[in-house]
């Protein structure tokens, strides 16, 4: 007889990370189905990871209390309102489990990030799903409508994974608003330096105003730090102790610890590098629009093209190509903007696509 394990595992929807391009023979495969930054670590930043892994027999700080400070000092928040984890995707987990249980709803935008289910079914809580509007846009007015008695957490992901859609500052001010001050609100910005700061909020500004609202960052995207699993959250100090508690004990390595503080320190090196992937997405953009696509207005390292049952069959489409790109069925593709030239083949692809459709 097998152990007897929780029911709610078989209906778990399971995470589908981004498939490798298939190789082809005669042509370079590019993999846009991550949301990978796809330059490589800073040599300053590859220097200082190196140089951590003198220390891979002994266990990490605890209490990651260099990459907590750093965090702090650069985002000029308190100490004690910073806790840092195994990815954004780490802390989302406990934030679920500080704040829900049997019986609790957790309330989120959908189709979004492909965790908040999943974490949700595993915390044993209720998810509260709320579509889209019809710009693939989180739809604020319909989620305070879902609002109920056994809400405890909502989730805003801006810009959204995987549309690239995001809400800007007076639709999200309003909406945070008129949530009931005991429900937390999460703002999951695991894409936030893609975005035009003159039209998308930074959700920071939000926490310092309101003891409700917690921020969620990564190292992942903008800072080229995928492998190493850090990202931070920064919240008032009760939501931020209630982490500390769960979280899961040296999760954060000593490695990716000293690769995040370093990271920070070449932000501006960084920073360029984003500049380049957003013009690059622009180009991208303007692409598809010319070839008679649609993608939705992204403020992502991602572009976003709704295909309904089409997602499929394009994105088999690319791989014949070498390009893999993330289909969700019936829906849409999410398209991570990579090197150039493996996005001008991705425009190659969609325009004899349109052509064999017209």
């Amino acid at each position: 007889m097998n152990p007897r394990l929780r029911p709610v595992l078989d209906s778990l929807p399971a995470y589908k990370a981004g498939k490798p391009a298939t190789v082809v023979e005669g042509v370079t495969s590019y993999k846009l189905s991550s949301n990978e930054n796809h330059h490589a670590p800073l040599p300053s930043v590859l220097e200082v990871a190196e140089r951590a892994l003198a220390d891979l027999h002994r266990y990490p700080d605890f209490a990651s209390t260099a990459l907590v400070e750093a965090i702090a000092g650069h985002f000029d928040v308190p100490v004690e309102d910073v806790a840092v984890g195994t990815g954004s995707v780490g802390l989302l987990q406990q934030l679920v489990q500080i704040t829900s249980g049997p019986g609790d709803g957790v309330l989120y935008a959908w189709r979004s990030f492909e965790a908040y289910p999943i974490v949700t079914l595993i915390a044993g809580a209720t998810p509260q799903a709320v579509p889209l509007d019809s710009d693939d846009r989180h739809d604020l007015t319909a989620m305070l409508g879902a609002i109920n008695d056994t809400t405890r957490i909502i989730m805003v992901c801006n810009p959204n994974n995987p549309t690239s859609t995001a809400v800007d500052r007076e639709s999200l001010e309003a909406f945070i608003d008129q949530v009931p001050s005991d429900i937390l609100i999460v703002i999951d910005e695991a894409y936030r330096e893609f975005v035009d700061p003159e039209r998308i909020p930074d959700g920071l500004d939000f926490y310092r105003e309101r003891e409700n609202v917690a921020v969620l960052r990564t190292f992942s995207k903008a800072y080229g730090l995928a492998a190493l699993r850090v990202g931070f959250c920064v919240a008032h100090v009760p939501v931020a102790e209630a982490l500390r508690k769960v979280q899961v004990p040296f999760g954060v390595s000593t490695v990716a610890q000293a690769a995040a503080i370093a990271s920070l320190a070449a932000e501006g090196e960084l920073l360029e590098r984003v500049r380049a992937i957003a013009e690059e997405r622009t180009r991208m953009e303007a692409a598809l629009h010319g070839l008679g696509m649609a993608p939705a207005e992204s403020e992502a390292n991602f572009v976003w093209l709704r295909l309904g049952d089409d997602a499929v069959p394009f994105a088999e489409a690319c791989m014949q190509a070498g390009l893999s790109i993330r289909p969700f069925a019936g829906e849409g593709v999410r398209i991570t903007v990579g090197e150039p030239e493996g996005n001008d083949r991705l425009l190659e692809v969609a325009g004899a696509w349109q052509r064999s459709s017209g």
